[in-house]
C-alpha cells in the first residue's frame, strides 16, 4: 500500500479511476513532482550512516530511497544469516524527524556523537525510533528535509493520483528483468502482489486481449490498456447509467438529480463547477456534459468521502466552558508499551500531541542529582527526565491543535524536587503556561477553549486539600493506586510546595465525595475516577453523573490491572458526559479507533462539543434509559456495503497469499444503540471484492453515536486478521454513494484502500434494533468453497 513500504502505481482509464495521459512506465517520482529535488536525489543515491543504540553500540548502515519515492531501505553492512540484513520503512510511517541529539538514546551518547550530524526518525505506532549519525551536518539536514518533502507530496496527492502511483510502483516491482515490458509470468506476479486471484483462463484471455502486438509481451500502451481493464469499476458504471438519460454522458440536469439524491447542493452553478473541475474531455466540458471518466474522477475525489469535509475544520462553538467538551486524553503518556517493563520516553508525547491529544499525563518522582524523573513508580519501566518531557511538550503542544493542553501531574516528588518541577514549567513553557485566572473572567469558572487558545494548563493538587485527597480512592490515578497511600506517610510527600501549587489554576484535583457536595464546589474542581467506579456511577446514577459533568471536569483512567496497557471502551464514559477519558495511546485496536473517530470532526483539534442535552445543569438525560427523554431522536441508518478497492495483505502473510475479506459495520453509542453486522466473505480477492449487502440500524440517540467500518481477512484456523478500519461520528456521516478511506491499525492512512458504500438516513424511526438484516455470515461461510491453497495455512 502507499505508505506501507510496499507501494506501486499505474494509470487508470475509462470506467476506472480515470487517466489524464499518464503512462505506467513513467517514473513514480515524477508523479510526486520530486524528480528534480536535490534532497531527494541524495536520498536516491544512498548515504552511509551510523545507527546508534548506545554510546557503545554504533553500527554502520546504508540508507537509500527506492525509486517508488516512498520506501527507504536501511541496509546492514554486516553479512549474517541470523539477522535481517535489510529493513525498510515508508516515509508515510514516519511520525516526525528530530534533528540533533533529541532522543533519549542520542542524549545518552551526546559525548561520543556530534549533535549537528545526528537525527532521529520517530515512527508511528510501536516501532522503535531510528537514531542516526550522518557523515556531515548538511547530510543530516538534507535527509530530514527530504523525508518531510516526500511526506507532504504524498499527503497532497488526490485519490486518483495515489492510485496511479500505487499501480506504477507495483508494475516496476513485477517487471523482473527491467525491460519496461510485461510477460504473462510477470503479469501473474503483479496480480499476486495486488491481492487478486484471477482464474487461469480469465487471466490468460485478458492478457491476450491486451497483447495487440501478439509477441507475448505487453508494451507500455498495452500495459495501460491492461490496467484500465483491471481497474474498471462496474459498480460506478451502474450508478452513472442509472442517472444518465442517454447512458453516455450526464447532462447538468442528470448531475443535479444525482446531487439531490446525495443530499448535496443541487444547483446548476454547483453542477457546472463539478464538470469544470473533474471532466477532462474538452468537448464534454465545453458542452457541459460529464463523461464516465469524469464521473469516476469525481466519485474518487475528497468531495465524495463518507466523512463530511465541512467537519474537517473547526466548525463547533469553541466559546463554551471546558466542561461542555469531550477532550482527547492520554493515560501514562510516557510509556511506549506495557505498564510494568516498557521504556519511558518523550516520543509517545510527540505521537499523542500530533494526533490531537489535549491532556497528557506525567508521573513525577524524585530523580538523581536533584532532577525529577517520569516513570511508572514501583515498576521496572525506565525513567525519562522531567525536563526533557516538558521541553518536548513545549515544542509539540500546538503543532496539531491551537486549543489548550492540559498537563496532568501525578506528583510523588519531595518538596525540593517539586520546586524544581515548578521552575522547569515556568522557564520552559513561559507565556504558554497559565499561572493565574484569565483577565475579565470569574476565577472559579472554567474558561472556554477559545479563551485558552495556545495555553497550557496544569492539572494537580492544591495546598490544603492534599490530606483530604489521600483519603479518597476517586482521586487516585492508576499510577497512584499502588503507591499513594504508602507515600502519604513519608515526610515531604503528603505536602505540596507552594511553587507547584500556585501553578494549578483551573484543574484542581479533589476527591469525589458525592454529587450533592460536588455541586456546591467551584467548576475549577475536578475528580478522577477508575473505569469501574465511573461505570458504576453511570449505571446507578447516570442522570446525576451527566449533570455533574455539565459543571465540572471528570477524568477516567484505566484499571491498574491492565498491565499490558489494554483499554476500556471510551464510549461508555462519553455516554455519561465524562470529558477526560484517558486511554493508552500506544495500544491500537477498537477502543483507540473509537477515540480517533470521536475526535475526527471539528478539525482534529482534540475538543468535541457535547450535545446540548448533556450541557444543561438540570438535564434528565440518562444513558441507561433514553426512551422519549432528552437526546431521544430516533433515526434509521441504512448502509449498503457495495465493494472494496485495493485492500492490503496482512504483513505476515506469504507473498502467494490472497485475502478473503469481509466487512463489519458497527454502531457505538448509548447501550440500546450498540450493534454490529457483517457481510459474507469474498474468497481470494482483496483487489476489488463485491458484496452488495444492506444493513439497517436504529439509532435512538444519534448525537452520541459513532459508526465504524472494519475490514478483516477471514481465517479458518485462527482469529481473523485486521485489514483496515474507519470510524466517524454519525453526525459527520454523509448520505448517498460514498467512499470510505480506510486506516491502518495505528490510525494512519491506508491509501488507496477504500470501501464503496451507500448511506441513507430516515428520521423518526423507532424500533428495537434487529439482530441482522442481511444473510447470516455463518450460513454464507458454510456455503463458500474451501480456502485457496495459496492462502496461509
Amino acid at each position: 500500500m502507499l505508505g506501507s513500504g510496499s507501494t506501486a502505481a499505474a494509470p487508470v482509464g475509462k470506467n476506472g479511476a480515470g487517466t489524464s495521459g499518464s503512462k505506467p512506465g513513467v517514473d513514480p517520482l515524477r508523479s510526486l513532482g520530486v524528480q528534480d529535488d536535490e534532497d531527494v536525489k541524495l536520498m536516491l543515491q544512498g548515504s552511509s550512516m551510523v545507527k546508534v543504540r548506545s554510546p557503545r553500540w554504533q553500527k554502520r548502515r546504508t540508507l537509500k530511497l527506492l525509486d517508488d519515492g516512498v520506501t527507504i531501505w536501511c541496509q546492514s553492512h554486516k553479512i549474517s544469516s541470523r539477522a535481517k540484513d535489510q529493513q525498510s520503512f515508508s516515509v508515510m510511517e514516519v511520525e516526525c524527524v528530530r534533528e540533533g541529539c533529541q532522543s533519549e538514546t542520542l542524549r545518552r551518547a551526546a559525548g561520543s556523537v556530534p549533535e549537528g550530524r545526528c537525527l532521529t526518525v520517530v515512527f508511528k505506532g510501536p516501532r522503535k525510533s531510528l537514531d542516526l549519525l550522518c557523515h556531515s551536518q548538511e547530510e543530516a539536514q538534507r535527509w530530514a528535509r527530504g523525508i518531510r518533502t516526500l511526506q507532504e507530496r504524498v499527503e497532497n496527492l488526490t485519490q486518483k493520483e495515489k492510485l496511479d502511483h500505487w499501480i506504477r510502483a507495483y508494475l516496476k516491482r513485477a517487471d523482473q528483468n527491467h525491460d519496461g515490458k510485461m510477460s504473462y509470468e510477470e503479469v501473474q506476479t503483479l496480480l499476486q502482489m495486488i491481492n487478486i486471484d484471477l482464474s487461469e483462463q480469465y487471466a490468460r484471455s485478458l492478457f491476450q486481449k491486451c497483447d495487440q502486438s501478439a509477441d507475448g509481451r505487453l508494451n507500455h500502451r498495452e500495459i495501460e490498456v491492461f490496467c484500465m481493464e483491471l481497474l474498471r469499476r462496474p459498480e460506478l458504471d451502474a450508478v452513472f447509467i442509472r442517472y444518465s438519460a442517454n447512458c453516455c454522458v450526464l447532462s447538468t440536469v442528470d448531475l443535479r438529480d444525482f446531487l439531490k439524491d446525495q443530499g448535496e447542493d443541487a444547483s446548476l452553478v454547483h453542477a457546472q463547477s463539478l464538470i469544470l473541475t473533474y471532466e477532462l474531455n474538452e468537448w464534454a466540458q465545453k458542452n457541459q456534459f460529464m463523461t464516465p471518466n469524469g464521473f469516476t474522477m469525481y466519485m474518487l475525489s475528497k468531495e465524495n468521502c463518507v466523512f463530511d469535509p465541512e467537519h474537517g475544520r473547526v466548525f463547533q462553538d469553541m466559546n463554551r466552558p471546558l466542561a461542555h467538551y469531550f477532550i482527547s486524553s492520554s493515560h501514562n503518556t510516557y510509556l511506549t508499551k506495557d505498564q510494568i517493563t516498557s521504556d519511558s520516553s518523550t516520543e509517545p508525547y510527540i505521537r499523542a500531541l500530533n494526533h490531537g491529544c489535549r491532556c497528557v499525563e506525567l508521573d513525577c518522582w524524585d530523580g538523581d542529582r536533584g532532577e525529577p524523573v517520569i516513570y511508572h513508580g514501583h515498576t521496572l519501566t525506565s525513567k525519562v527526565p522531567f525536563v526533557e518531557v516538558i521541553e518536548t511538550i513545549n515544542e509539540y503542544a500546538f503543532k496539531t491543535s491551537p486549543y489548550p493542553l492540559i498537563v496532568s501531574l501525578e506528583n510523588h516528588c519531595s518538596l525540593e524536587q517539586q520546586v524544581v518541577m515548578a521552575q522547569h514549567l515556568r522557564s520552559i513553557l513561559g507565556d504558554k503556561l497559565v499561572t493565574k485566572p484569565l483577565n475579565g473572567l470569574e476565577p472559579h469558572c472554567l474558561p472556554s477553549p477559545e479563551a485558552l487558545k495556545g495555553k497550557i494548563i496544569v492539572k494537580g493538587k492544591k495546598e490544603h486539600v492534599v490530606e483530604e485527597s489521600s483519603s479518597s480512592s476517586s482521586e487516585l490515578s492508576s499510577s497512584e493506586d499502588e503507591a499513594s497511600r504508602a507515600d502519604a506517610n513519608k515526610p515531604g510527600v503528603s505536602s505540596l510546595s507552594p511553587e507547584l501549587s500556585e501553578l494549578v489554576v483551573y484543574c484542581h484535583s479533589v476527591p469525589f465525595k458525592g454529587f450533592q457536595q460536588a455541586a456546591k464546589k467551584p467548576s475549577t474542581d475536578m475528580s478522577s475516577f477508575s473505569e469501574s467506579e465511573a461505570l458504576r456511577l453511570i449505571k446507578e446514577s447516570g442522570k446525576f453523573f451527566v449533570r455533574h459533568n455539565s459543571h465540572q471536569l471528570s477524568r477516567i483512567y484505566p484499571s491498574g490491572q491492565r498491565l499490558q496497557s489494554s483499554n476500556f471502551n471510551p464510549q461508555e464514559m462519553w455516554n455519561g458526559g465524562c470529558q477526560i477519558v484517558a486511554l493508552n495511546f500506544q495500544t491500537h485496536g477498537e477502543q483507540m479507533d473509537l477515540n480517533q473517530g470521536r475526535f475526527l470532526s471539528n478539525g482534529l483539534c482534540g475538543y468535541s462539543l457535547k450535545p446540548p442535552f448533556m450541557c444543561q445543569p438540570d438535564t434528565t438525560f440518562n444513558p441507561e434509559n433514553v426512551g422519549g427523554g432528552p437526546g431521544h431522536r430516533p433515526v434509521l441508518l441504512t448502509v449498503r456495503v457495495i465493494s472494496a478497492q485495493q485492500l492490503p495483505k496482512p504483513e505476515w502473510d506469504k507473498p502467494s497469499s490472497i485475502v478473503d475479506p469481509h466487512v463489519w459495520v458497527e454502531t457505538h453509542g448509548v447501550p440500546i444503540d450498540n450493534n454490529k453486522k457483517k457481510t459474507p466473505r469474498v474468497d481470494n480477492n482483496g483487489f476489488n471484492p463485491r458484496w452488495d449487502c444492506t444493513f439497517n440500524f436504529t439509532l435512538h440517540v444519534p448525537d452520541l453515536a459513532l459508526v465504524r467500518f472494519l475490514v478483516e481477512d477471514h481465517d479458518y484456523t485462527s482469529s481473523n486478521d485486521f485489514l483496515g478500519q474507519f470510524t466517524l461520528p454519525f453526525t459527520s456521516l454523509r448520505t448517498g454513494y460514498r467512499h470510505v478511506r480506510l486506516c491502518k491499525l495505528d490510525g494512519s492512512s491506508l491509501s488507496p484502500a477504500s470501501l464503496f458504500i451507500h448511506v441513507k438516513v430516515t428520521p423518526g424511526h423507532s424500533s428495537s434494533p434487529s439482530k441482522s438484516s442481511a444473510k447470516s455470515p455463518s450460513m454464507s461461510s458454510a456455503k463458500s468453497p474451501s480456502k485457496s491453497s495459496a492462502k496461509k495455512p
